[in-house]
């Protein structure tokens, strides 16, 4: 399908937008609309951080999430501990292999499904990147989100 094919079938469906496809949004779009969450700069600079952070919001669910609930019906643990578990082991692998800007790094988590009281290993991505103004910032998210 050419590009001019795939324009008219836009035009014709009137439930996309044209500047749908134009538009990418910024990091703060992101942290607003809560795609992005973004990490305490004190917690993140306590676990070695200097730039900004922010985690996506899968890479949040499956990893921080927690509850009052979920303590009762799992294990207890709290979205504060399961956070720094996650900014610990990212900042562990930068001190153990060097820096890069982009690596993988793994960690156990207990998952958040009502009822698994074991951990599980999950593997995560962090890329440090520009920001919306060119500083430099730090994302953590799922592999299968790069």
């Amino acid at each position: 399908m050419t590009s001019n094919e795939i324009l008219a079938r836009i035009d014709a469906d009137l439930s996309v937008s044209k500047d749908a496809m134009r538009c990418s949004p910024t990091r703060a779009q992101a942290i607003a609309d809560g795609d992005l969450v973004a990490v305490e700069p004190g917690l993140a600079r306590e676990a070695g951080w200097q730039a900004p952070l922010a985690i996506t919001r899968a890479a949040w669910d499956d990893c921080v999430s927690w509850n009052d609930e979920d303590s009762t019906k799992q294990v207890p643990q709290d979205k504060t501990g399961r956070l720094w578990d996650v900014l610990y082991m990212a900042m562990a692998r930068v001190r153990g292999e060097g820096f890069s800007t982009s690596f993988h790094f793994e960690l156990y988590r207990v998952p958040r499904d009502g009822r698994s009281v074991a951990s599980e290993l999950v593997r995560l991505h962090c890329g440090i990147g520009p920001s919306d103004e060119g500083d430099p910032v730090i994302t953590i998210r799922r592999p299968d989100e790069v």
